[in-house]
């Protein structure tokens, strides 16, 4: 049994598995196994556009990958760690987190800076998030809806359907298409949705073997930046269907800065903070902001953002 290659359950996209191949190559070689999960439905393969946002259940990215370790059909779950919810199954962890990719949203298009986006341009987007940060600096521009995976993302807009698209850097930068990306935006433009970047490995806590393995691959810095991302998350009891957004860094002199953004689907209303402590513990820092957010106004803001969402 100790012989047998560990298996890494992943989603089958093109992306997930550029993940998953990444993690095997780390800990020496495993068997990647695609599994097929509930979000691939056709609305999201087809890629349908539309000026409204869709409701999403994070859960349906991961839950049959969850189903798979818990039956032992699969002895590890590679993850986007933004896709995974905090509440894990009993008897799942997160095992360990590889080093990060670039955690920043990414722009493509003909322009070198959000600024230089000419007013009334049409900018596809899967994300409330994108969206209430976008429409917050730049209340002049249409921000649409667009699904399916990168390629189809990207083949729309070479097709003409939207000015400008908003992506995440680090899967453009793991599909080998970062030469697609004009720039990036910067945390005080828009601040990185919890996890982005990150690979997060799940496994059986009982499961010493793959456990250990994954432990010999796992980055502490970027583990402690996602646990702090997640705890704030925990903390505000926020949803998937809420624009938040949560992203670490590490500071010298052993600091770690969270920032964090919060606000309605049409940019009207937000609310932005940062606190800076220290790194040893991640967690309570999440707690901490979250806690100063809350007093802010940051559950009402989410309350009324998810039932906009809603509409």
């Amino acid at each position: 049994m100790a012989d047998r290659p560990l298996r890494l359950g992943t989603r089958g996209s093109a992306l997930a598995l550029a993940q998953a191949n990444l993690v095997a190559k780390a800990i020496g070689g495993a068997e990647v196994v695609p599994i097929k999960t509930s979000d691939n439905t056709p609305q999201h393969e087809t890629g349908r556009a539309d000026a409204r946002p869709r409701i999403n259940d994070k859960a349906r990215f991961v839950r049959e990958i969850e189903q798979a370790l818990l039956d032992s059909k699969v002895d590890l779950g590679v993850h986007s760690a933004k896709d995974l919810p905090t509440d894990l199954p009993d008897g799942l962890e997160i095992a360990g987190v590889p080093e990060r990719e670039d955690p920043r949203d990414a722009y493509v298009g003909h322009v070198s800076s959000l600024g230089e986006v000419p007013k009334g341009s049409r900018i596809g987007t899967s994300s409330l998030r994108r969206r209430a940060q976008i429409l917050a600096r730049r209340p002049d521009l249409e921000v649409v809806d667009v699904r399916g995976n990168v390629d189809t993302r990207l083949a729309r807009y070479e097709d003409g359907d939207f000015d400008g698209l908003v992506l995440a850097a680090a899967g453009l930068r793991r599909l080998g298409r970062a030469e697609e990306i004009a720039f990036a935006l910067e945390y005080e433009e828009c601040v990185p949705a919890p996890g982005q970047g990150a690979i997060a490995i799940e496994a059986r806590g009982s499961d010493n073997r793959a456990v250990t393995a994954v432990e010999s691959v796992t980055d502490r810095g970027a583990l402690g930046r996602l646990s702090a991302e997640r705890a704030l998350v925990a903390a505000l009891d926020a949803s998937c269907n809420t624009p938040l957004g949560a992203t670490a860094t590490l500071e010298s002199g052993g600091r770690m800065r969270l920032h964090a953004f919060c606000g309605l689907p049409d940019g009207s209303e937000w609310l932005r903070d940062e606190l800076e402590e220290d790194a040893s513990d991640p967690v309570a820092l999440g707690r901490s902001l979250a806690e100063r957010m809350k007093a802010a106004g940051a559950s009402d803001i989410l309350a009324r953002a998810e039932s906009m969402a809603a509409e």
